[in-house]
């Protein structure tokens, strides 16, 4: 058989049955669609539209499924007497009709949907739920934070990761997020969260520099970036910088790379591959060394003019040490792959003599199976 079957596999550390909102509150959990089951995010949804104590949800919509999971859940919220928020993107290419199909769905059942202005459209991929505590009626916020649409379709082909969490700090900055679209308040004071279009391209630009200035030092410096696309002038420009003065930057590039690696006295410690296999290579992660205490970002922006200035886009970190592992690993197998990846040139990328045969998607399914629990005989 050419393509063997992988079949979904169970979360490691989210509970199979039973409430998810526990097990979030006590620590972050990433999924990683399609090779872990996307159940996860239609089952959160509908715990919290029947769970008494949930009082809001509020949900970016940038790719709705035909028969869509989620939706139905926050129809059932409202049924419920939660109060919704839906950000609906009508100008999803291919899939406007079914976006604006739910969206009025969504609005005759009471919920607040909002539509982008024609000039900028949102593509952050977030949801944030607000639930009393039992103990004393304060409140606690939960969030999913991910590279992937909220659509079960795509996550069966679309290869994703997702971040649960109630880390305080993080779940506040989400909320700004949504304050914006809800009042046309800027998100201000980040600590955590890269926004566009309002401080993304300066982040980015500044956690750039700062490898460059590492560098200049004789220090370690890399930048490691996976993403569709890379376009944008003003970064391509840094990433040359940075290559002048030593910085080691490796591109996991799926579709448009704009940036010529490899030319001496311009991008000489640049190199570029891509990837294309069983699943489309969808996610877009950012990794800077930042001497020694890595920074690794995941996000739903590529690094193009229209992302990064026309755009509501979050890159978010991973700031659980194992978690982080668990990223990190799953992209250094890809940084590995000579079955499936391409060069620059877009010649296939193959193992040298004696080298043994890396297919990435394949070694990563096999990773994440070790971790899913086994079931009880």
């Amino acid at each position: 058989m050419l393509n063997p079957a992988w079949p979904e596999l169970p979360h490691p550390t989210l509970p199979r049955t039973g409430p998810l909102l526990p097990a979030i509150a006590r620590r972050d959990h990433l999924l990683h669609p399609p090779y872990q089951s996307y159940d996860a995010v239609p089952r959160l949804l509908r715990e919290a539209a029947n769970d008494p104590r949930v009082n809001s949800i509020s949900i970016t919509l940038y790719r709705v499924a035909a028969k869509s999971a989620v939706v139905k859940a926050l129809l059932k919220a409202l049924k419920n007497g939660k109060q919704v928020t839906a950000v609906v993107e009508l100008k999803a290419r291919f899939d406007e009709e079914s976006n604006i199909y739910w969206a009025e769905k969504l609005k005759r059942a009471g919920a607040n949907v909002i539509f982008t202005p024609p000039e900028l459209k949102c593509h952050a991929k977030l949801l944030l739920l607000t639930r009393r505590s039992e103990a004393d009626d304060s409140m606690s916020r939960y969030a999913y934070l991910s590279s992937g649409n909220f659509n079960e379709a795509t996550a069966r082909l679309y290869a994703d990761h997702g971040l649960f969490t109630a880390n305080a700090e993080l779940v506040a900055e989400v909320d700004q997020v949504f304050r914006y679209f809800i009042t046309g308040e800027e998100p201000a004071h980040l600590q955590h969260l890269l926004v566009a279009p309002f401080g993304l391209r300066k982040q980015l630009l500044k956690l750039i520099a700062a490898e460059a200035a590492r560098a200049k030092k004789g220090e370690e410096a890399y930048i490691i970036l996976k993403v569709n696309s890379l376009e944008d002038p003003g970064m391509i420009a840094a990433l040359y910088e940075a290559s002048q003065a030593g910085v080691r930057i490796e591109l996991l590039i799926r579709g448009i790379g704009c940036l010529v690696p490899g030319e001496p006295g311009l991008s000489e410690h640049i190199s570029q591959r891509g990837q294309l296999d069983r699943y489309l290579e969808h996610a877009r992660i950012y990794v800077f060394g930042n001497g020694g205490a890595e920074k690794v970002y995941v996000s739903s922006a590529d690094w193009m003019t229209r992302n990064l200035d026309r755009r509501v886009e979050v890159a978010f970190p991973v700031l659980d040490d194992a978690l982080r592992a668990e990223v990190r690993h799953l992209l250094d197998l890809e940084r590995a792959d000579n079955v499936k990846a391409r060069d620059f040139h877009n010649n296939y990328l193959l193992p040298a003599p004696g080298q043994p045969r890396v297919r990435a998607q394949e070694n990563e399914y096999q990773y994440l199976k070790k971790l899913a629990p086994r079931r009880k005989a």
